[in-house]
């Protein structure tokens, strides 16, 4: 068989005779299964002909068995993609992602195919066949986030290496934010995001720069998707923008002399619904300081002394004073070959505070 993707969330392996083989694991993996088992029994029963078949149902190993479901479609038209899920609306279902990356075009028939129904919704249908509800939060969210920001090169080098960027997310796209400002939370996403750049001459500042463009071309093409979606797939969603990121800076340094060794820290936080989203690597630092008191880094320094002080054999004070504290064992680019970013989630509450810096 061909693995198809292998992520946190699920194993997807294509055998020989198209069949399509889907484990699912991580968070909340057995809803996940028992949903969309459920949708695509419930589809197959109304005859929707532009679904794969559910075959198997393994409730033990949490896997499935589906028809070949054919090939993803990389173009079609806004108003086709419309189209497809519309008319599954019709047989009584609602995808919770109704994008082309849920679409597929079957060789077999000549049809496009909708595929990944794990948090689809049956319209309509008695409690026994509605999916399983999502745990309650239990948090009062905020309505408003108020954001301050900046940057400066210090006094000893004439280039900045260091970047932030402040972005809003809504249905009509993105918006960059001034340095200070405050906005609603209800219908917006916000993005920050701190980079310290290195690698001598200007490829340093250029570095980071080239982390926060990313961002912006790569994030907000998830703002769409479903809450329970995003937020079974926003590790994978971070993971994938660090590697992307990171493939970028060693692919420019391999046939740029001037970007050899370039690299940077990257440090993201994704406020959503009552949520922050983040993602790190460096010792560029999240810290989070809860409205009751108190005061939480949150990411962990990529370098060997901060591994020596979470590991206990360095103090603080040691840890601070180390020569060789700033010294990276992991960033991006910067001829790393292996990269393990930090990511993971965070429930707010009103008054509470979050502060991305770098190193100074």
């Amino acid at each position: 068989m061909q693995e198809a993707k292998n992520t946190q969330r699920a194993l997807v392996r294509i055998g020989f005779d198209g069949r399509v083989y889907k484990q699912f694991r991580g968070p909340e993996a057995e809803a996940r299964f028992r949903n969309e088992s459920r949708v695509l029994e419930y589809l197959e029963a109304r005859k929707c002909p532009f679904v794969p078949r559910l075959l198997d149902a393994n409730p033990q190993t949490l896997e499935i068995v589906t028809s070949s479901c054919g090939a993803r479609v990389q173009h079609i038209t806004e108003e086709r993609v419309k189209e497809i899920f519309a008319e599954l609306e019709k047989y009584g279902v609602r995808h919770d992602d109704p994008f082309l990356r849920n679409i597929t075009y079957r060789a077999s028939d000549g049809n496009f195919c909708v595929i990944d129904f794990e948090f689809a919704e049956i319209i309509g249908a008695p409690a026994s066949l509605q999916r399983d509800p999502p745990p309650a939060s239990g948090q009062h969210i905020a309505q408003r986030l108020i954001w301050s920001g900046t940057t400066h090169p210090g006094k000893f080098r004439p280039n900045n290496e260091d970047q932030f960027l402040a972005m809003l997310l809504d249905k009509q796209g993105i918006r960059y934010l001034g340095k200070t400002g405050q906005a609603s939370l209800e219908k917006s996403d916000f993005i920050f995001a701190v980079s310290d750049g290195m690698g001598g001459e200007r490829s340093g500042e250029f570095a980071s720069r080239i982390a926060m463009e990313k961002i912006t071309l790569q994030l907000p093409k998830q703002f769409g998707l479903g809450e329970e979606r995003f937020s079974a797939y926003s590790n994978d969603i971070l993971v994938d923008l660090f590697k992307s990121i990171h493939a970028d800076m060693l692919k420019l340094g391999r046939y740029d002399e001037n970007c050899r060794n370039m690299g940077a820290t990257l440090t993201l936080a994704w406020f959503r619904r009552g949520r922050v989203y983040f993602g790190h690597i460096g010792d560029t630092r999240l810290y989070h300081l809860p409205a009751e008191g108190g005061i939480k880094q949150v990411t962990e320094d990529h370098t060997h002394v901060g591994w020596l002080h979470r590991s206990g054999e360095l103090n603080e004070r040691q840890a601070r004073t180390h020569p060789r504290k700033n010294v990276l064992a992991q960033a991006l680019g910067a001829g790393h070959r292996y990269l393990v970013p930090q990511v993971g989630v965070l429930d707010y509450s009103v008054g509470d505070r979050f502060v991305l810096c770098s190193d100074g």
